[in-house]
C-alpha cells in the first residue's frame, strides 16, 4: 500500500473554518473534527508529539477531507452530524437517541391548556424546559395542578363535556369547560403557571400576597385561606428548588473516568430550578484525556438542543474558545464555559462530580460487565477457572509520615468492602515502600497461614518486579503458595491504559522463570476489560489507602505530643503551655526551664524534653 503524503494533501486544504476527515484506505472515516482554520489544526497531526491514541489514527490515515463553512458555529453543527452519521473510531461518540421532553402551554387558545410534550418545538403555544426526564415534567405538571389549577385534559376530551369532571371534584380543575370560571380569572392562574415555570415564584407570591390580604379585608376569608396555602407551598418549593440567588439558565457538566469507562453527568438549571440530571455513558476512544471527552461531549450534545448561558464544567476543555465562539453562535447570545468556580458553582460542580462517580461505580458494579472482564482477566493470566477472590495492597504516606497499607478484596461479585482492611506501618525507616509492604503482607498472610483469611486466587501488588519479588520472598518465608503474584506497573508514559503487568504462578520457584515469557511484562492494551478491572482493583487499593493515611495523619496533627507522656495530664499540659506561650517554645527550653513549671519534676522535666525532641528529630528525617 502506498504511504499517505501528507505535505501534498496539506497543499490543498484552506485556512477557513471548516470540518476534516481523516480516512482510511476503504474510505471509512477515522476522525472527523472541527477547526476555525482547517490547514492549522490538520498540520498539527503531523507536526508534533502526538499520544498513542493519535499515532495509530495517524499512521493509517490514506485521506483527508475537509468541507469549509462560513463560520465556526456551522463547522460544530456539521461535525456533529457527520459523527452521529459516521461514528468513526477514533472519536467521543455521545449514544444520545432520546428526544428531552418539555411542558407544552397552547397559549393560541382561550382557556389554554398544559402538557407534557416531547418532539421538535415547532407549534403555535410556549415550551418550557427542557427537562431530563418524562418524571420530571409529570412531576412538575401535578406540582401545577394543586396551585393553579390550570386543565390539562386532551382538547377532544374538554370539547365535548357537558358537566364537570372528576378533576374539578378535587380541586385540580376550575371547569372552564363548562364555564364554570371566567376567562380573566383563568388568565391569571395561566399567567401564574408561567412565571412559576419561569423561575418568577417570588413575583407570583407578592401577587398572591397581595390578593389574600384583599380577600381578608372583604371578609372571604375562605379564598384567603387558599392563597394563603399556595404561599406556603410556594415557599416550600422555592427553599426546595433553588439553588442559585441569581437564577437564570445553566448546565452543570462534570466528567469522569474508571477503568475505562467514562460517565458524563448533567445537570439542568433553567431560571435557577435545578429541573433534575441525567448520566451518559459516551464511547471514548483510548487515551481520550478529560480535555477531549468534554469537547467532544459539548459539541454533539449541543448540537440539537437549547443552549444555556453558562455551562459550568469540572475541567477545561480542548478548544474552549472555539466551542465558546460556536456555541453562542448557534445560541444568537453569549454563551460562557466556565471552569474555574468559587462558591456555590464550584459546589454544584463537585455535586454532579459526586454524581457522575456514583453512576460510574453503579455501571462498573454490573453484574454482566462484571462478569465480562472477569472472563477477560482468566483469559489473559491464562488461569483454569474465574478468580473467585483477589486481593490488592497498595502504600500511602506524606514524606515517610504515617504510613499505611490497604488491603481491598475484590470476589466474583465485585468489592467486598467487609474484608478491607489497613495496617499502621511502624518501626521502618520512613519512606522504606518495601519494608511497609512486607509488613503489611506478614500481618495479613499470618491469619491466612492460621486459617483465619482464605487465600486468594490472585494477589496484586501496586507496582512493578521489585515489589513483586518483596511479595515472593514474604509468602515464601510463611510457606504459602497456590496465589497467583501480579504486579501493576504505569508505562513508559504513566498514563491509563498503558500499565504493564508483571506476574509469576507461584512463589518459591523462582520469580524471574515464572514472570511473563522473556522477563517482560504483559501490556493488555487500554480497551482490554481485563486491563479495566485490574485498574479498577488497584485504584480502590489507592484510594483505600490514602484516605486512611490521611485520616491517621490529621489525628496525629491534632494530638499533643504531651499526651503521650506518662504523668502529664490535662493540668499539667495546660501550665505547661500557659508558661511557655505555646508547644515551639516549650520545644526550645531546657529540662531546667521545664522544672520550674509548678507540678513537674526534674525527672519529668526531662522526659518531657527528651520526648518533644524525638519528634522534631522525626519530622526532619521526613523532610
Amino acid at each position: 500500500m502506498t504511504s499517505f503524503d501528507h505535505r501534498t494533501a496539506l497543499l490543498q486544504i484552506p485556512t477557513e473554518p471548516g470540518v476534516y476527515r481523516m480516512l482510511d484506505a476503504e474510505g471509512t472515516p477515522l476522525y472527523i473534527g472541527k477547526a476555525k482554520n482547517l490547514k492549522r489544526r490538520v498540520s498539527s497531526y503531523f507536526g508534533r508529539t502526538l499520544t498513542r491514541r493519535l499515532q495509530l489514527m495517524v499512521a493509517r490515515i490514506a485521506d483527508i477531507q475537509v468541507t469549509v463553512t462560513r463560520t465556526e458555529g456551522e463547522a460544530l453543527l456539521l461535525e456533529s452530524d457527520l459523527i452521529k452519521t459516521h461514528r468513526p473510531r477514533f472519536n467521543v461518540l455521545l449514544r444520545d437517541d432520546k428526544s428531552y421532553p418539555y411542558i407544552y402551554l397552547s397559549t393560541q387558545d382561550a382557556f389554554p391548556r398544559l402538557s407534557f410534550y416531547r418532539g421538535p418545538r415547532t407549534g403555535k403555544g410556549r415550551y418550557f424546559g427542557p427537562y431530563p426526564s418524562a418524571w420530571a415534567v409529570r412531576e412538575t405538571l401535578h406540582l401545577l395542578q394543586k396551585l393553579f389549577p390550570v386543565r390539562q385534559c386532551r382538547d377532544s376530551f374538554y370539547q365535548s363535556r357537558t358537566r364537570a369532571c372528576l378533576h374539578y371534584q378535587i380541586k385540580r380543575c376550575t371547569g372552564p369547560c363548562v364555564d364554570l370560571i371566567g376567562a380573566q380569572d383563568y388568565a391569571l392562574d395561566v399567567a401564574h403557571s408561567i412565571k412559576f415555570l419561569e423561575g418568577r415564584t417570588g413575583e407570583v407570591i407578592a401577587e398572591l400576597g397581595e390578593r389574600m390580604e384583599q380577600a381578608a379585608e372583604a371578609l372571604a376569608f375562605e379564598r384567603a385561606a387558599r392563597l394563603r396555602d399556595q404561599i406556603a407551598t410556594l415557599r416550600r418549593i422555592q427553599q426546595r428548588q433553588s439553588i442559585s440567588a441569581e437564577g437564570g439558565d445553566i448546565d452543570i457538566i462534570a466528567a469522569v473516568e474508571e477503568a475505562g469507562t467514562v460517565c458524563v453527568q448533567v445537570f439542568f438549571i433553567r431560571a435557577g430550578r435545578n429541573l433534575g440530571n441525567r448520566a451518559f455513558f459516551p464511547q471514548v476512544p483510548a487515551d481520550a484525556d478529560q480535555a477531549a471527552v468534554l469537547a467532544g461531549f459539548l459539541a454533539q450534545f449541543y448540537a440539537d438542543k437549547e443552549i444555556p448561558s453558562e455551562v459550568l464544567l469540572n475541567a477545561e476543555p480542548d478548544d474552549a474558545e472555539f466551542l465558546t465562539t460556536a456555541l453562542s453562535e448557534r445560541a444568537g447570545r453569549r454563551v460562557a464555559l466556565k471552569h474555574r468556580l468559587r462558591g456555590e458553582r464550584a459546589r454544584l460542580v463537585e455535586m454532579a462530580l459526586k454524581n457522575a462517580a456514583l453512576a460510574l461505580k453503579t455501571r462498573l458494579g454490573s453484574r454482566a460487565g462484571y462478569t465480562r472482564r472477569l472472563e477477560a482477566l482468566r483469559d489473559l493470566l491464562d488461569l483454569e477457572d474465574l478468580p473467585r477472590r483477589m486481593e490488592c495492597f497498595d502504600i500511602s504516606h506524606t514524606g515517610g509520615e504515617r504510613t499505611v497499607a490497604s488491603c481491598v478484596v475484590f470476589d466474583d461479585a465485585g468489592p467486598r468492602t467487609s474484608d478491607y482492611r489497613r495496617f499502621n506501618i511502624e518501626g521502618i525507616t520512613p519512606g522504606d515502600d518495601y519494608a511497609a509492604l512486607e509488613q503489611a503482607l506478614l500481618r495479613r498472610y499470618r491469619r491466612v497461614q492460621t486459617g483465619e483469611v482464605p487465600l486468594p486466587d490472585l494477589l496484586f501488588i501496586d507496582g512493578g518486579k521489585g515489589q513483586l519479588g518483596a511479595v515472593a520472598g514474604v509468602l515464601d518465608a510463611l510457606g504459602i503458595d497456590g496465589a497467583k503474584l501480579v504486579g501493576v506497573s504505569k508505562g513508559p508514559d504513566r498514563k491509563a491504559g498503558a500499565e504493564q503487568l508483571w506476574f509469576a504462578d507461584g512463589v518459591g520457584e523462582g520469580l524471574g522463570d515464572d514472570l511473563s515469557e522473556g522477563g517482560a511484562p504483559i501490556v493488555a492494551g487500554a480497551d482490554s476489560p481485563a486491563l479495566h478491572l485490574v485498574q479498577q482493583i488497584r485504584d480502590e487499593a489507592h484510594r483505600f489507602a490514602i484516605t486512611g493515611h490521611r485520616q491517621r495523619r490529621d489525628k496525629a496533627r491534632k494530638t499533643s505530643t504531651l499526651e503521650g507522656i506518662p504523668g502529664i495530664g490535662p493540668k499539667r499540659r495546660q501550665s505547661l503551655l500557659r508558661a511557655f506561650g505555646g508547644l515551639r517554645e516549650l520545644a526550645r527550653a531546657a529540662p531546667d526551664e521545664i522544672a520550674r513549671v509548678e507540678g513537674i519534676s526534674q525527672t519529668l522535666a526531662q522526659q518531657i524534653h527528651d520526648a518533644l525532641h524525638a519528634q522534631r528529630e522525626r519530622a526532619s528525617r521526613a523532610l
